[in-house]
Parts: C-alpha cells; sequence; structure tokens
C-alpha cells in the first residue's frame, strides 16, 4: 500500500514542483481557497492559539493574522515540494544566509548546534551545508512512508546533509566526537513535549508549558557551540537567515540559559511578524497541566 500511494501521488508533485513561478503561487492560492475557506483545516486550533498568546489584539488584527498565516502554510508546503526541482544555485537565490562568517569562524574549532523554531520555511534551512566545510546532519521525524521517507533523505542529500532521528542524536554526535569530525546539527526546537517526560517548565508567548529541553543537554554535555538561526520572509518563496550566537561553550553554561535564550528569540521573532509561525501546531496543550515539582520554575 505504501508504494502504491507513492507511486500515484509522487507525479503530482513532480508536476506541481516544476511549475513556473506564477502558476505555482496560482496553486497555492487555490490551495488556500480549498483549505482555509472551505474545509477549515485547524481553524480552531489556529484561532485559538492566536487570541490566547495576544489577548491586547482585536478580533480583526487575530483574523488578519489567521489569513496571513494560512495563506504563508500553503506556499510552506508548496515549497516544500518545490524542492524537488531547486539546486544549490537556485535555493542560493531564494534563501540567503547574511552572515555565514559567524558559522564559517565557529566551525574552525567546534562542532556547532543550529536551533531553530517552526518559522518561516524551516526545511531550506538545511542548504546552509551548501555553505561550510563541517559535515552537516539534520535532526528529523521519520516519515511513516518508506518509500517518500528515502526520497526526503536523497533530496537532502543532494544538499551535503545526512538526516537522523532525535534517538540517532546523541549517538552520532559522540562518534563524530570520537573519530575528530567537526559536525554541524540542525534541530528545530520548539516541539511539545509530553508532560510525563517534561523535564523544565517555563514561560513561552507569556504562558508556562513543558519545555524542550534536549538540545542544552546534548550542547552542555558534549561542550557544542550554539547558534540560534533566525529567518524572515522577505517575499514568496524568498528568504534571508541570520545566525544569533548563543554560546561557543555548550559546557560553560548555566542549567536552563541555552534553552531561555532559544526561547526569548524565539518569542523576538514571532512578535516581529506572527503570521510565519506555525500555529496550527496545539505548543500549549499542556498549559493547565504544571506538575507541582515544577511550579515555581521560571516564576
Amino acid at each position: 500500500m505504501q508504494l502504491l500511494v507513492f507511486i500515484l501521488v509522487y507525479p503530482f508533485l513532480w508536476l506541481i514542483s516544476v511549475l513556473p513561478n506564477r502558476l505555482f503561487y496560482a496553486f497555492s492560492d487555490f490551495s488556500y481557497f480549498l483549505i482555509y475557506r472551505i474545509f477549515g483545516y485547524r481553524k480552531k486550533v489556529v484561532r485559538t492559539n492566536l487570541e490566547l498568546v495576544f489577548p491586547e489584539k482585536s478580533s480583526k488584527e487575530i483574523a488578519q493574522i489567521e489569513k496571513k498565516f494560512f495563506k504563508h502554510l500553503c506556499d510552506l508546503f508548496l515549497e516544500m515540494v518545490k524542492t524537488m526541482n531547486l539546486n544549490k544555485t537556485k535555493i542560493a537565490k531564494r534563501y540567503v544566509f547574511k552572515n555565514l562568517e559567524v558559522i564559517q569562524e565557529l566551525e574552525k574549532s567546534k562542532s556547532i548546534l543550529v536551533v531553530c523554531s517552526h518559522y518561516a520555511n524551516w526545511e531550506w534551512n538545511v542548504s546552509l551545508n551548501n555553505h561550510v566545510n563541517a559535515e552537516g546532519y539534520a535532526v528529523y521525524q521519520k516519515i511513516e512512508n518508506k518509500y517518500f521517507d528515502k526520497w526526503i533523505k536523497k533530496l537532502r542529500e543532494g544538499w551535503n546533509t545526512t538526516l537522523i532521528t532525535q534517538q540517532q542524536t546523541v549517538k552520532t554526535v559522540l562518534r563524530n566526537k570520537a573519530d575528530g569530525v567537526t559536525g554541524i546539527y540542525g534541530m528545530v526546537s520548539d516541539q511539545s513535549p509530553q508532560v510525563s517526560r517534561a523535564q523544565y517548565w517555563s514561560e513561552f508567548m507569556g504562558i508556562k508549558v513543558p519545555i524542550f529541553n534536549g538540545a542544552e543537554i546534548m550542547a552542555r554535555k558534549m561542550d557544542l557551540a550554539v547558534v540560534f538561526l533566525k529567518v524572515s520572509k522577505v517575499k514568496r518563496g524568498h528568504f534571508e537567515a541570520e545566525f544569533i550566537p548563543i554560546t561557543t561553550s555548550g559546557s560553560q553554561t548555566e542549567e536552563h540559559e541555552i534553552t531561555e535564550q532559544f526561547l526569548r528569540l524565539t518569542e523576538q521573532q514571532i512578535n516581529e511578524e506572527p503570521a510565519y509561525y506555525l500555529w496550527t501546531h496545539r505548543r500549549w496543550k499542556h498549559r493547565n497541566r504544571t506538575p507541582k515539582s515544577f511550579a515555581k520554575v521560571s516564576d
């Protein structure tokens, strides 16, 4: 069944990927009409999230952000498909790194953890590995359909990137350290962990929630440099990314220091342009379930 789905869907995705820009984004506009106007995909989740984190905004302002977000979401999904027909030269024009010297200087002596959030276009972050000498790795969630999973891996390998699962990350870093290999590890770090596994709670957009701190734990134990990748959407299909150093030595940081800096930088990014964050994600679903043992954290 998985193979059949892949065989049926792949030609359609390829056709979308080769459309000229005008038709490509016309199709995205049509997708927006279906997803937002007709089917209302996760519309309630998005509205609830926006009202929760922006209580000071009027209903009109919330509705404007909501519409802009859904238009961006359709662009984002189709731009992921567009990757099929983007070579290194084309992606370099669409996704520009403003201060590559930050990474290029760090990689001379350190392995680096690059953290980002579900903002703008995080899928194209991996094109960083076209500009560095270190071995590039991207932490991803394995796709259930093994044929699509293999296809995604092949696409990323074309950009000098090795995809690894969260479970493989620590082993990969340890192996590279033992072998003297400098690595750059990319990780989207604003997920919502299971409450039962949450080791840290803090405020995110003014609301206390469980925080994923696996990135910090790894950086402190393995003394990685940590850099936040701030992405801005310039226009449709075009982005600029800026590296903001958090620490040059993870082992020298205080507990929760890396995580808190990541949260504040993510909040700043969202507040600058709210529509480009992934509001369909149920990020605040555990806000009322703070265990007593964490009651005083970040108060």
